[in-house]
């Protein structure tokens, strides 16, 4: 674990370097060919590099243990990262549709080989960052924003080449900021879902699950009696969290214990839930609902008459 979160620190310093380098060249391999989708794209990885040290600053945040202020942890750290990072690139998509539509109006002069020289080499670069990245991303928000970030400039780079293609070969100039417009949307409708998912995490949003068959399953253990109260949220990406009400017939605590166990096994087991919270209670709340609708305000206020 520790060499996957020190390899992860040298991706992130290594991809940094590498798209403070790349937007330097295209910045002014943009200005001197007057290519909108060249400048667009240099702006795209000056955005990305911002995102990149935000998203490592994160990592760097996440691995901290539990302490006092934060006994969950600070995983969610990498979720706000990421969140982050997906409405940027959303931000810097919609300003590059605006230009590049000005620009359809009034097209400008571009020199579509150093356009090309210098998407050549952004492509190179930007490839490379994004194959250091991929692994990660399968499983970290934070990692995939990154990566979505790297894998959209390769993409744009791929679309400035073809431009520059057009330019140099047919002079159809027009193609630049049609292509700009293009990769803006595609970049818009990969990072939405990302922004979404966030949101729903912080929202302590509940994955999608059975929840009649959470209780059928914990019905089934031996000594359980009735399930209500049922609470189901996110902390990050991986992690489940679960808590609910348990009626139990009277025992003692040392006969609770394996059952407590054998719930535990199974929601870790058949629905990827990592951490378990229980009350046991014997009569209370038997008839209760599953999903228990609170009224906190009308508790708050019942709680201040008694007082």
């Amino acid at each position: 674990m520790a060499e996957d979160k020190q390899m992860s620190g040298k991706k992130f310093f290594v991809v940094t370097v590498l798209n403070g380098v790349i937007t330097i060249v295209e910045a002014i391999g943009g200005l001197l060919s007057g290519s909108l989708s060249l400048l667009s794209d240099a702006f795209h990885n000056l955005g990305d590099t911002f995102s990149i040290v935000i998203s490592y600053i994160a990592h760097r945040i996440s691995l901290r243990d539990e302490d006092e202020r934060n006994t969950f942890g600070y995983g969610r750290a990498q979720i706000l990262a990421a969140m982050l990072n997906a409405l940027l690139l959303i931000v810097v998509s919609i300003f590059l549709v605006v230009e590049a539509i000005k620009r359809l109006s009034h097209p400008e002069t571009i020199n579509g080989g150093l356009m090309m020289t210098v998407a050549i080499i952004g492509l190179v670069a930007n490839l490379a960052s994004a194959v250091l990245m991929h692994r990660g991303s399968k499983h970290n928000l934070n990692m995939k924003a990154t990566y979505l970030h790297l894998l959209s400039d390769t993409l744009s780079s791929i679309g400035v080449i073809f431009g520059a293609i057009m330019i140099q070969w047919y002079n159809v100039t027009i193609i630049d900021p049609i292509i700009t417009i293009i990769v803006a949307a595609y970049i818009t409708f990969e990072s939405w879902p990302i922004v979404r998912h966030t949101i729903t995490i912080l929202m302590q949003g509940a994955p999608q699950m059975d929840y009649e068959a959470i209780k059928k399953d914990l019905m089934q253990i031996d000594g359980i009696t009735s399930v209500h109260h049922i609470h189901v949220w996110m902390i990050d990406e991986n992690r489940i969290m679960f808590s609910a009400h348990i009626n139990m017939r009277d025992m003692l605590l040392s006969e609770a214990e394996p059952i407590y166990h054998q719930v535990e096994e199974v929601l870790a087991k058949k629905y990827g839930i990592c951490h378990v919270t229980l009350q046991a209670e014997d009569i209370r709340g038997r008839n209760e609902e599953m999903i228990l609708n609170e009224d906190f305000d009308q508790q708050l206020l019942n709680r201040q008459n008694e007082e």
